[in-house]
């Protein structure tokens, strides 16, 4: 998607690729800041606390922003045992990884009100950057793990589903990696499309356009 992007509009490209970054970055920072201030050092002592993209992005997953448009930052760690509030504690942490990116969506509602936000190069940055986080929102709450959604969702599953949450513990992530190579490589079979359906109205929910057609 990306290089296909870019070959197109160069001028999208980048801004579709600045709007990852500053999502990535925001979203393990969000989970790092949380665990900090719920007791778990842990991120903080590793310098994840932080809104510096270096300290986040991952060199296989930034590889994966160039050559396919899609990429993940570097995983924050948390310990659990540390975190005050029993089972809600790192499921908080989980969600203000997503709810980072929905914050960021509402940032940039608010910059294309603005009549020097709403045309040019400004207003596809703005539009971009709310697209690429809407996508990072939507994303991240599938429950397939490592996602948030996981995280998010299966503490509150019967005890009769363990079975099936330490199966999608052990291969959940090789099951979403093979489901975002059939995503690049065979678009027509992508369940992708159909998971991601929610992007369209949540940006509208904003009052806020697409910045292409998908």
């Amino acid at each position: 998607m990306f290089l296909a992007l870019f070959q197109s509009n160069p001028s999208a490209a980048i801004a579709f690729l600045l709007g990852l970054v500053i999502g990535i970055t925001v979203h393990e920072a969000a989970h790092a800041t949380s665990a900090y201030w719920l007791g778990d050092d842990t991120a903080y002592r590793d310098g994840r606390v932080t809104l510096n993209p270096a300290s986040h992005l991952d060199v296989l997953g930034s590889l994966m922003l160039l050559m396919a448009g899609f990429g993940w930052g570097k995983p924050t760690p948390v310990m659990p045992s540390k975190l005050r509030g029993g089972v809600f504690g790192p499921v908080a942490v989980a969600l203000a990884g997503p709810v980072s990116n929905l914050f960021i969506v509402a940032v940039c509602a608010v910059l294309f009100l603005i009549p020097t936000f709403q045309s040019g190069y400004l207003a596809l940055i703005v539009l971009m950057t709310a697209f690429t986080n809407a996508l990072l929102f939507v994303f991240n709450l599938i429950p397939i793990p490592p996602l948030d959604g996981s995280k998010i969702l299966y503490p509150f599953l019967p005890r009769a589903l363990s079975g099936f949450v330490n199966f999608m513990n052990q291969y959940g992530p090789m099951i979403l990696f093979g489901l975002i190579l059939v995503a690049i490589f065979i678009p027509s079979f992508s369940i992708f499309g159909y998971l991601l359906t929610p992007i369209v109205p949540l940006l509208t929910a904003f009052g806020l356009p697409l910045p292409f057609s998908f």
